[in-house]
């Protein structure tokens, strides 16, 4: 290989070198069960600026599901969930988000973590809410008066509709 081709192949790999260091936002619903949450986010990649490795996962739900939840506000947290559930669950879409929006990413799913309790509502802060405002932090289009907010999977597929580029 000639030294210019040495050269030019350097430059290309440091040109594509920030596209590798990049978070990947999965939006999954998983599909009416005795397994909650219903709809969640995985996050993986890597920061660009500090380099740091991220893999996890964040949903949201009642602590405590129980006919409460019909009846009013409850007890509700943000969780994780093992690898079974996230393959037993539907990947609906990704979206690829910068560091700064990655920060801004937990910092929302910070805000749902640190809600004045009780904060799981059924009808007005549930896990299709929390992926939707998560959603809105990627950058997508949502429908704040969608009738699917007890619909994971049909909100999701809406969110996607509204996001041709999601393909």
């Amino acid at each position: 290989m000639s030294r210019l081709s040495l050269m030019l192949l350097a430059l290309l790999s440091l040109c594509l070198a920030p596209l590798q260091a990049a978070v990947t936002v999965s939006f999954y619903s998983h599909d009416f069960g005795d397994r909650f949450p219903h709809a969640f986010i995985v996050v993986k990649g890597t920061v660009d600026a500090t380099g740091e490795a991220v893999d996890a996962n964040y949903g949201f739900t009642a602590t405590s599901v129980s006919p409460a939840i019909l009846f009013g506000s409850v007890k509700g947290e943000v969780q994780s969930q093992q690898a079974d559930y996230i393959a037993k669950s539907d990947r609906q879409f990704d979206v690829v988000v910068d560091d700064a929006t990655y920060a801004r990413l937990m910092a929302k799913v910070a805000e749902w973590r640190d809600r004045k309790q009780p904060s799981y509502s059924l009808n007005k802060f549930n896990c299709v809410h929390f992926v939707m405002e998560l959603a809105e932090v990627a950058g997508l289009k949502v429908n704040r008066q969608s009738k699917l907010f007890k619909k994971p999977k049909s909100f999701l597929i809406e969110v996607k509709e509204l996001n041709p580029q999601l393909g």
